[in-house]
């Protein structure tokens, strides 16, 4: 098999009924065919938030090894210096190596993607942006838009230049390569251009105006994304590299029904509220929380003449990409790997039907929220409660989390409960020793 390029696509707050595939009215027709031409993991975990699934993504690794501030969003830098990341594994293996859009894994430039195996870093080092002026939460953080660790000013929408400038990376590119495109799409901010906003002008969503037209615009804003989305296949096509090119499309948390003003206005320029966005039905919860619609979102694996068109239903989770990877690329690790994924490549082909012993562990804020998954059973805890208390659902019988059922199985809550325990032990063991410095609150 040959050595195959990576586009990692990843969305920001995108839920999973904000796809037209799983029949949403907002038309997604790019990722929408990569899917059906593709494996679609329809059980596809991350976190509740943003830095914790990055962290996870590009490291293998729970984030809680990293310190509790990994376990939310920060700018704190998260990874120690040197730490392996998925980028260095591969440039070291003869990939070059690339990321357009958000990092948020330590906003100063100094603890940039440059630092961590990438090559060629462009976008935000911080988190969602204004999608217009580029602008950060006001603070020391704001200013945030950077090539290659220096601060730049430039004038378009955020979505534009980010696919804009993979789109020229990859064209000039002379080997193979990884290239990883965190859009800050959906996040807040919602602000979406005139031509994708006309999109949706005579469209009618919701009988309250207020609401109408902010999902109105929260709809524009996700077709931009796919449009974008739809450029960087089409370059694949120009260069003939769309047979030799893994493409992963997933979201980094599920959505958010609404934002109140009080929110938007931390970040500079006008601002409004947005009473209706996204949606995870038929999944229970938002962004932040540890039920399914928090922690399950739309991802897709399309490799044209390799994978056959599926569904694979079986839990994976976004700490399994770096082994996977690691593995596809052949490369030959410089160190002695404490991944927390492991290699899905049997899953996604269809080679294997299932890893039975598979189980996957959330720590969220710092341990306020602990959750894990065995099997068909999940746990969601609070540190304080006794070993026989928790939320326990059977996913399989009852995905949409309607029957907590802790009270009638005690010995599958102990059992999960001591998983759990066993977890924390790890957390902080990758820990930077400055985090606590007055330069990284």
């Amino acid at each position: 098999m040959p050595r195959p390029n990576i586009l990692y696509i990843l969305a920001d707050d995108l839920g999973w009924a904000d796809l037209s595939l799983h029949d949403s009215p907002i038309r997604t027709p790019n990722i929408d065919r990569l899917a059906r031409e593709g494996v679609e993991l329809t059980q596809h975990y991350v976190c509740p938030m943003c830095t914790p699934t990055r962290a996870c993504l590009l490291t293998g690794r729970h984030p809680g090894r990293f310190g509790s501030h990994a376990t939310v969003p920060s700018n704190a830098p998260v990874l120690p210096d040197g730490y392996p990341t998925m980028a260095t594994v591969l440039r070291d293996a003869g990939y070059d190596t690339g990321l357009f859009g958000k990092w948020h894994l330590g906003s100063l430039p100094r603890f940039g993607p440059n630092q961590f195996g990438f090559n060629k870093g462009y976008g935000s080092l911080a988190g969602g942006v204004d999608p217009y002026n580029h602008r950060y939460k006001r603070g020391e953080f704001c200013v945030t838009w950077h090539r290659d660790g220096q601060l730049v000013e430039e004038r378009g929408h955020v979505t534009d230049l980010i696919g804009r400038e993979a789109v020229q990376w990859i064209e000039t590119r002379d080997r193979p390569w990884f290239c990883y495109v965190p859009f800050t799409a959906v996040h807040i901010p919602i602000k979406p251009t005139r031509a994708s906003l006309s999109e949706y002008e005579f469209e009618h969503f919701d009988d309250d105006p207020d609401k109408d037209a902010s999902y109105k615009k929260y709809a524009a804003y996700t077709t931009h994304m796919d449009h974008a989305i739809g450029q960087l296949l089409e370059s694949l096509e120009r260069l003939c590299q769309r047979e030799e090119t893994i493409v992963v499309f997933s979201s980094d948390n599920g959505a958010v029904n609404d934002t109140p003003i009080h929110a938007t206005d931390k970040y500079p320029g006008w601002q409004e509220a947005y009473p209706r966005l996204g949606s995870n039905l038929p999944y229970r919860g938002v962004k932040a929380q540890m039920y399914e619609g928090g922690i399950r979102t739309p991802t897709l694996v399309n490799w044209r003449g390799t994978l056959a068109p599926r569904k694979m239903d079986h839990p994976v989770h976004v700490t399994d990409w770096m082994p996977t990877f690691t593995k596809l690329s052949e490369a030959r690790l410089q160190h002695d790997p404490q991944w927390d994924g492991t290699d899905i490549w049997p899953l996604i082909t269809g080679e294997a039907e299932r890893m039975d012993d598979r189980c996957i562990f959330w720590n969220f804020r710092g341990a306020a929220k602990l959750g894990v998954r065995c099997g068909d059973w999940k746990l969601i805890s609070t540190p304080g409660e006794r070993s026989d208390e928790g939320e326990l659902f059977n996913i399989a019988e009852d995905p949409y989390e309607e029957i907590e059922v802790s009270a009638d199985h005690p010995e599958k809550v102990k059992d999960l409960g001591e998983m759990i325990r066993q977890q924390r032990e790890l957390d902080d063991t990758s820990r930077r020793d400055d985090v606590d410095s007055p330069l990284m609150p």
